[in-house]
């Protein structure tokens, strides 16, 4: 029996642009993760809230190989100064 209906495209699957992404099956950037799901979390999913946690996660993946190192300003987070593993002081 035949799966396809008349009329109905047949789907063709594409690769990502920028290729896969390995999951962290030894858990090497779990914290970081943790960090930005709970900051997300505390921000009601406002992702543009966690940059920061989002640039530690990022960088952790790229250090360890779980993903290609890639330019900040092409990931949207070149206009952060701080870098990913300085602390952030919020009790001004």
């Amino acid at each position: 029996m035949s799966t396809m209906t008349f009329g109905q495209k047949s789907f063709t699957p594409t690769p990502p642009d920028k290729g896969s992404f390995p999951l962290d099956h030894e858990g090497h950037c779990k914290k970081e993760m943790l960090r930005y799901m709970l900051c997300m979390r505390a921000n009601r999913n406002d992702n543009s809230s966690c940059r920061l946690q989002t640039k530690a996660y990022l960088s952790c993946r790229m250090d360890n190989n779980l993903m290609a190192k890639e330019d900040w300003s092409k990931l949207g987070l070149g206009d952060l100064d701080i870098k990913p593993s300085e602390p952030t002081n919020n009790s001004n």
